[in-house]
């Protein structure tokens, strides 16, 4: 039906092979209820980028159109997200006044260049950059950015005056400060608000299955629960005259239609003020989008394609750029309900952008009495679960260096934003893992009974030969670990003057680079001038290449090399009773480290244990 390079531009043409009543029927029924939540949720959004409201329904159609016809998720919802729209916040913020038409274009420069990084990224195929953004690193920066993301939706929901700041914890300070200045009428709603989308979120499934009504259409119908909570605040502002009794703020008068082509402002100063900002949303957004897109695909065994994901979220950002929007990624919640109302394909996502469209086009007359109030409560219901408690407990009994890194990435983001925040945490990373690489786990070991295998002499009774130092490195060797190897050696050695050879037990070293080959050379040097033999085994096909590249300069023989440890320590031990047994609690001869108890269950040599 479709020409393959058709298929291939578009993916969403190959789902239409196939497509059928029930296919469409999915469709409309995700379309309509994504449509129904999307709507206040982007006005919200909006809001939270210090846009005006209708921006965020302008970021729900075209950008959703362009990601179906050329992403590969079908259960990937885009738009306006909340992570995204306080990064625009806050770093447009601080170059044009919040929604002033200057900030609005400056937003659509953004997004256009969001876009460009995007399908540049994807043409260079760089997806894998994200990977430097470490699981610890990642939620270190959301549960901060839920924070700084509530706080600013305060003011809203208070209806209090607060002064906008550069830095996160003054605007916290800030807000707390301005509790007393809150306007009664206006955080009444605000409150009631919130505990109504916590019901509609968490209360109201169980109760309606309670009465007979399955969890499918339960979790549906919860699904109208911020629409609900918009109509009502909106009915009581509107009965009540309560904007102009009680000084409610309202969205007010949303101009009517869908604005004409705009254009960003491609001044070289306005990207070059940008371009951190733009990196930092390209980066974010994409994690965001790939991490719910996989996540999704996998539960109907459907396969994502990383690079042309950047292609397509780079095509909705310059979408969003030339139709009046903002950037925008593939959001969590959205996307879980896409998938839970028994979405097919990415046709989906287009009925809901013709929706959102209708909305535009003639409903927003209807949009002028909702609260401001109601729009923040819908922003801190949707971040509050992001603040994640239990991840840091857990990685400090775990592994404090990943835990350290998450913290310092919250601190960060907090005292210095979102931007410098995520980078610090991604240099942190950086740092303690450098920091692990350069102390590599090296184990002394012995021959496990008559056997031919060798184990750590902490952890299981071995026998060592007698003027044999065997050893294995569970690290390739590179520069920042094989200075930490050439050490530990000779500490040993100087230790325990009756060594008389070294064997290198290689079947941990992955790789091995110059510094390493360097290192390996000079310790068969000094060696050699002590008396002392200097041996390998068990080395693996890419660092045996990497020796025998290194031959011309190396003066490491090659028949110091063995196929295995039991062969060299065959090989190298001149009689049989020249062995010992090495009892793990005496520890190694001329040492006097202690070693840790093993019972004798883990001492059988079982596979779960560990060596």
């Amino acid at each position: 039906m479709f020409r393959p390079w058709i298929r291939k531009v578009s993916p969403l043409a190959a789902r239409f092979s196939g497509y059928g009543q029930e296919q469409l029927v999915g469709d409309l029924i995700a379309g309509l209820v994504v449509a129904i939540m999307l709507v206040p949720q982007a006005m919200a959004y909006a809001m939270l980028a210090g846009l005006p409201a209708q921006t965020g329904l302008y970021a729900s159609i075209v950008p959703l159109v362009l990601y179906s016809l050329f992403g590969t998720s079908n259960s990937l919802s885009v738009g306006p997200v909340a992570m995204i729209s306080i990064l625009v916040f806050s770093g447009v913020g601080g170059l044009a006044e919040p929604g002033s038409p200057a900030f609005i274009k400056l937003c659509l420069t953004l997004a256009l260049m969001v876009g460009v990084l995007q399908i540049g990224m994807a043409a260079f195929r760089l997806g894998f950059l994200v990977n430097f953004i470490s699981h610890p690193v990642l939620v270190g920066f959301t549960s901060a950015a839920a924070i700084v993301i509530g706080f600013s939706q305060v003011k809203h929901l208070a209806g209090m005056p607060v002064s906008n700041s550069e830095y996160p914890i003054q605007l916290i300070a800030n807000t707390i400060g301005g509790i007393g200045s809150s306007n009664l009428t206006t955080l009444v709603i605000g409150l009631s608000s919130c505990v109504m989308l916590v019901f509609f979120g968490f209360g109201l499934v169980p109760l309606l299955k309670k009465i007979g009504v399955n969890k499918k259409a339960g979790s549906i119908i919860a699904k109208f629960g911020p629409l609900a909570v918009v109509l009502l605040a909106a009915t009581s502002v509107f009965a009540g005259h309560l904007d102009q009794s009680s000084s409610v703020s309202v969205v007010g008068t949303i101009p009517e239609g869908f604005p004409g082509l705009a254009f960003p402002d491609l001044n070289l100063l306005t990207i070059r003020s940008l371009l951190p900002l733009a990196l930092t949303i390209t980066i974010v957004g994409y994690l965001e989008s790939i991490s719910v897109a996989k996540t999704l695909a996998s539960r109907k065994r459907e396969k994502v394609n990383a690079n042309r994901e950047l292609f397509a979220l780079g095509m909705a950002d310059i979408g969003a750029a030339f139709s009046g929007g903002f950037p925008v990624t593939g959001g969590l919640s959205r996307s879980m309900v896409n998938f839970q109302s028994g979405v097919c394909t990415p046709l989906g996502s287009v009925f809901t952008a013709v929706l959102v469209l209708i909305s535009v086009l003639f409903l927003t007359p209807l949009f002028f009495y909702i609260p401001n109030t109601v729009l923040a409560s819908i922003v801190i219901v949707a971040v509050a679960p992001l603040v994640d408690f239990r991840t840091p407990l857990k990685l400090w009994h775990y592994s404090r260096a990943d835990a350290i890194a998450l913290f310092v990435t919250f601190l960060a983001v907090l005292a210095m934003g979102i931007e410098t925040g995520i980078l610090t945490g991604i240099i942190a990373t950086i740092v303690m893992l450098m920091w692990k690489m350069s102390r590599p786990h090296v184990a002394e070991v012995g021959r496990l009974g008559e056997s031919e295998h060798f184990r750590n002499i902490n952890r299981y009774d071995v026998r060592l030969v007698r003027g044999l130092l065997a050893f294995r490195v569970d690290e390739s060797l590179n520069f920042a670990n094989a200075p930490f190897l050439h050490f530990w050696l000779l500490d040993r050695i100087s230790e325990r003057p009756e060594i008389k050879s070294v064997l290198l037990i290689s079947s941990g070293i992955n790789d091995i680079d110059a510094t390493g080959l360097e290192v390996l050379d000079t310790l068969h040097q000094e060696l050699k001038e002590l008396g002392i033999g200097f041996y390998m085994s068990d080395v693996k096909g890419p660092v045996m290449d990497r020796l025998q590249l290194a031959a011309c300069y190396s003066h490491f023989p090659a028949d110091h090399i063995y196929l295995s440890a039991d062969e060299a320590v065959r090989e190298l031990t001149p009689a049989i009773h020249d062995s010992h047994r090495h009892d793990k609690s005496s520890g190694p001869i001329g040492s006097e480290s202690p070693f840790r108890d093993a019972s004798p269950a883990r001492l059988s040599g079982s596979r779960n244990t560990g060596e």
